[in-house]
């Protein structure tokens, strides 16, 4: 059996799900839970919204998880899709939970909506950044961190996620970032990496970082008044890269994530 995983945010795109909508019963009841759980037009947003409306990130992570529950929602219907384990990228997780049986999508739709908005509020915009490392490794990475909390005095930035053995996304502030922009040729990699992309990403907010710590205790508080029930096929969560089943270790991941980095190249030698 296949192992299912689930995109995360800078994946949504205008149109997404409109394929589905039109053509599966089981997706047009997935929007329709999700407009009626978190009280917004899931549909319009979807389907009608702009580029600029659906990034935002309140937006992005209720409709992203929408529409990977409702694509899941058709294959286990219509194909009796089955899975071996699951994963999902940064708040790809949460469609992920609900994939695997341990958490309600009403209940998940609300928890990202909510989580979106304490993401954003957490870190005023323009205070904070994310950028793409390519080319050094994950460790050769986290010691550049550290070389440009030294040098800069500018505090934090650290690795926020490890997507491809050869591509780090790192998170903080954004004179930290700025300043790692600037001054990247100065370091010395300890051995010499085969080629060295830094790229600014376009974000609202320092995801998986420190500075989403106030998001966190949020999304602690807001996730113990949900019930999770455990499960029988694991999902490997971003923050342990382990395959967990147990409800409680689910939750407590979820929120721990908000701050922890997406061990994602783990998470995908695990599935």
């Amino acid at each position: 059996m296949p192992a299912l995983i689930f995109p995360g945010q800078g994946s949504q795109v205008p149109g997404m799900g409109q394929f589905l909508f039109e053509n599966f019963s089981q997706a047009r009841e997935v929007f329709e839970e999700a407009s009626d759980s978190i009280s917004v037009d899931m549909k319009k947003l979807c389907f009608e919204g702009s580029a600029e409306e659906l990034a935002l990130t309140e937006n992005t992570q209720p409709a992203l998880v929408t529409v990977s529950v409702a694509l899941h929602s058709c294959l286990k219907e219509n194909m009796g899709l089955k899975s071996s384990g699951y994963a999902g990228h940064s708040v790809g997780e949460y469609a992920a939970v609900v994939a695997a049986g341990a958490m309600s999508f009403s209940e998940a739709v609300k928890a990202v909506r909510y989580r979106g908005q304490v993401m954003q509020e957490a870190v005023p915009v323009g205070q904070g950044g994310m950028l793409a490392i390519m080319g050094p490794t994950s460790q050769e990475v986290a010691e550049l961190c550290s070389w440009v909390e030294k040098e800069s005095g500018e505090k934090p930035i650290s690795p926020a996620n490890y997507n491809s053995p050869q591509q780090t996304v790192v998170s903080g502030s954004a004179k930290a970032c700025n300043w790692l922009v600037e001054n990247v040729k100065n370091y010395s990699f300890a051995s010499e990496p085969r080629r060295l992309k830094c790229i600014p990403l376009k974000v609202s907010a320092p995801f998986h970082c420190d500075m989403m710590m106030p998001a966190q205790e949020k999304m602690k508080v807001f996730l113990s008044g949900i019930e999770f029930s455990n499960i029988d096929v694991p999902v490997v969560q971003n923050y342990t890269a382990e395959a967990e089943t147990e409800a409680g270790k689910l939750k407590e991941n979820l929120v721990l994530q908000v701050t922890g980095s997406v061990r994602w190249v783990e998470c995908i030698q695990k599935l």
